[in-house]
């Protein structure tokens, strides 16, 4: 079975970003929507919501715009793979791509810290990324429903971590 070549989405950030949080790829939910986290399922942006004050449940941009305020910018490891289906198991090692971290930092120069939404974002970037800049990096409980952890538990490690 030929595996359909996916491209990721676009960063959500401004100048001013302090924090940036990594995801792997997009689910096939989300590209079809073109909007990070789209599977309703996901517990992204409702963690995010309970840490930042904002309602998870209104529209994108209200959501994007929220974390944008609070110096949050929002990417993914993964410029391009294979991949069949979402999850990071089926994506093709050899088919994946990074984004280009070095001109991201360079137009975010306040960004200091990095958050990985699970640990595949984590070794992929280390993997493909060639970034060697001192930042402060932590992986973080993902927010994928495919991830078995309670509401409560993933919250109060994000919280600790971003609050």
């Amino acid at each position: 079975m030929t595996r359909q070549l996916l491209e990721g989405l676009p960063p959500i950030a401004d100048h001013a970003a302090q924090i940036l949080i990594l995801g792997n790829m997009p689910s096939v939910m989300s590209l079809a929507s073109q909007q990070y986290y789209g599977n309703p399922r996901n517990g992204f942006w409702r963690i995010t919501g309970d840490i930042f004050g904002f309602d998870a449940a209104s529209d994108y941009e209200d959501r994007s715009a929220a974390l944008r305020g609070r110096g949050v910018a929002l990417w993914d490891v993964l410029r391009q793979c294979r991949r069949q289906g979402s999850l990071d198991s089926s994506i093709e090692p050899d088919s994946m791509v990074a984004n280009d971290f070095e001109a991201f930092f360079d137009a975010h120069p306040a960004i200091d810290r990095v958050f990985f939404n699970g640990a595949a974002a984590e070794k992929n970037f280390v993997r493909l990324s060639g970034i060697d800049r001192p930042l402060r990096y932590r992986r973080l409980p993902s927010t994928s429903p495919a991830q078995t952890m309670r509401y409560a538990d993933k919250l109060a490690i994000w919280r600790e971590a971003l609050g």
